[in-house]
């Protein structure tokens, strides 16, 4: 119910109630490799009227769907719109490591094909892109200079700086005659710093405004050291380029990188912007929004994705199949005294402290890093799920060894059973509940083609989303899987087989207190990098904003996973079982949701 609810809700949101048609494609590009995308395109763009086009892109290890605000509130004002996967996300082509600006990342092929389109004005094309999409944006002002035709007339680039000087190191107007607009995080973690000849940071993101290349981009290319004046924020700059009136504007908030993906105030800019540069056939105020609408539409279905996660397992425990396996655990006495609770409360600790400690010891590991962002050619294509599966690896083994500690510290001696709390469940039963794992993700991931294939949505919040993938996505999935294998089935094991105390005598409060636990390292990792750098300006010395960024949805999985461990543990008394769905979903989401590299 929650998915059709989902599917139904959201696709009547981004079809602007049927005036716009959806549709997905998957072609052959100029480049010669597959680019997948969502083309909207609304009921005035025909032939006979032929509407300004849009190209929008997401971010470096994300997909096409994180564009949803752009592209809902573009195509309810008549602009026809492409979200792409760029290539090496999504459903597209995997990309090779030395020829990561190939097509401009595919947004510049995407413009070739709407240029080809005859609803489209090809004098009326724009692009746009958070991040790494900006960089596609920037990669493709050289190949459109380049083709004796230029199309692309408008770019606004989000949270990545435009190019200031050209290939000798010269401030120059790299755009030419372009509208060039730009929305700028004021705590973006990654751009917007000035350096000098030394690369010591002069200014913070929150002082961008005022830098040299930031008044060097606002004065259309000129040398920082000619100007007498000082251009703002938010004010629309024109200047004649070749016998065109040309734009430039900058607009700089208050909040991080990953923040402008789903802000109203970004999306309002947005939409000012392009009403500057193209007008749209069918104008809105830029504070009528409605992507809002779809985000919580998605995210019932994710919701309803989670629910799945126990609801079908319990569905399929009352069939022939896995009846069997639908034995509840072994009561056991909660052990009394004073060591046991010290043992149960300095386990979670300790937990807590090395999930923490550990994550930014990985974070500062240079083979990890290497294979993590593509340094060295490495059998692994994913290489940020890898770097999440190295951590994951980690805690899973620090969690065994507090197992076995506790075990023979005082567990053996209380008469503690290892196969009557399910830790030896038997060869039979432990491969019967890989079965019903696995049955029960084939299950989810129907749910989830249908969504796809019926409304062309999937199940999303902000940065955690579950989305339908091509099949070269297992392949992907099974080099990564042992490292989260070792961590949810450690995890199981210790939040269940040896769970052996009560808190205040109930068990939601116990589950609660677990759930917390699994968060609470990503969780103070996160709250420190951020008041660190509401605070200075600057992120913690040593301690990179991508790895915080990264946690974000990681602190939901971990809590989710507590849950359903439990949940599926009190209705099997086999940890096993929770442990290999929740480590297969969370492999799947991430190969799905992330950046496919090729050597």
């Amino acid at each position: 119910m929650f998915a059709l609810i989902s599917g139904i809700g959201a696709s009547l949101v981004q079809t602007a109630g049927g005036n716009v048609k959806v549709d997905d494609l998957k072609w052959e590009t100029a480049s010669g490799r597959t680019l997948n995308a969502l083309l909207f395109t609304p009921a005035n763009a025909t032939a006979e009227s032929p509407a300004p086009a849009i190209v929008v892109s997401h971010g470096w290890w994300n997909n096409r769907e994180m564009q949803t605000p752009n592209y809902v509130e573009l195509a309810r004002r008549g602009y026809v719109v492409m979200s792409i996967d760029m290539y090496g996300h999504g459903n597209s082509d995997p990309l090779p490591v030395d020829e990561i600006a190939v097509g401009g990342t595919g947004m510049y092929d995407a413009v070739l094909l709407l240029a080809d389109l005859p609803y489209v004005d090809r004098d009326a094309i724009g692009v746009t892109g958070h991040s790494n999409g900006a960089r596609a944006a920037n990669f493709s002002v050289p190949l459109d200079d380049a083709s004796g035709d230029p199309l692309i007339s408008s770019i606004l680039l989000v949270d990545n700086d435009p190019l200031y000087v050209d290939g000798d190191g010269i401030y120059t107007n790299v755009y030419g005659s372009r509208d060039v607009g730009l929305i700028q995080a004021q705590y973006d973690e990654f751009f917007f710093r000035s350096y000098d000849e030394n690369g010591v940071q002069l200014t913070a993101p929150r002082d961008y405004l005022g830098t040299p290349n930031a008044q060097s981009f606002l004065n259309f290319g000129a040398d920082p050291a000619d100007l007498t004046e000082e251009r703002e924020g938010s004010t629309i700059y024109t200047e004649n380029i070749d016998g065109t009136e040309a734009v430039r504007v900058i607009y700089s908030l208050p909040q991080t990188h990953p923040w402008s993906t789903t802000s109203s105030t970004a999306v309002g800019h947005l939409v000012d912007y392009f009403e500057e540069t193209l007008p749209a056939p069918a104008p809105l105020d830029a504070g009528n929004q409605l992507w809002q609408l779809k985000e919580f539409f998605t995210a019932l279905g994710l919701v309803g994705f989670g629910i799945m996660l126990v609801a079908i397992p319990r569905a399929l425990l009352t069939t022939s199949a896995f009846r069997r396996l639908a034995v509840a655990p072994a009561e056991i006495a909660p052990l009394a005294g004073r060591v046991p609770k010290i043992w149960f409360w300095a386990g979670l600790a300790v937990s807590v402290v090395i999930s923490a400690w550990s994550y930014v010891l990985v974070s500062q590991t240079p083979e990890v890093l290497g294979i993590t962002f593509n340094a060295v050619p490495s059998f692994v294509p994913t290489g940020s799920v890898f770097f999440i599966g190295v951590w994951a690896a980690i805690n899973g083994l620090a969690a065994a060894i507090i197992m076995i500690g506790a075990y023979f510290a005082f567990g053996r001696k209380s008469g503690m059973s290892l196969r009557g709390s399910g830790v030896l469940p038997g060869w039979k039963n432990f491969f019967h509940g890989i079965g019903l794992a696995l049955t029960t993700v084939f299950l989810m991931y129907a749910v989830v083609f249908l969504v796809d294939y019926l409304f062309k949505t999937d199940f999303r919040l902000w940065v955690i989303g579950v989305k339908w993938f091509t099949p070269d996505k297992f392949g992907y999935a099974l080099v990564v899987l042992p490292l989260f294998l070792l961590y949810f089935v450690a995890n199981s094991i210790a939040i269940n087989a040896f769970n052996r105390v009560t808190v205040a005598g109930r068990e939601w409060v116990n589950t609660a207190i677990l759930a917390l636990a699994n968060s609470l390292g990503p969780i103070i990792l996160v709250v420190a990098q951020y008041t660190t750098f509401a605070v200075t300006g600057n992120l913690i010395p040593g301690f990179g904003g991508i790895f915080s960024i990264w946690l974000f949805p990681v602190i939901l999985i971990l809590a989710v996973a507590a849950i359903v461990s439990r949940k599926l543990y009190r209705a099997t008394g086999n940890p096993y079982i929770a442990g290999f769905l929740n480590a297969t979903v969370v492999v799947l989401i991430s190969v799905s949701n992330t950046l496919v590299i090729t050597y």
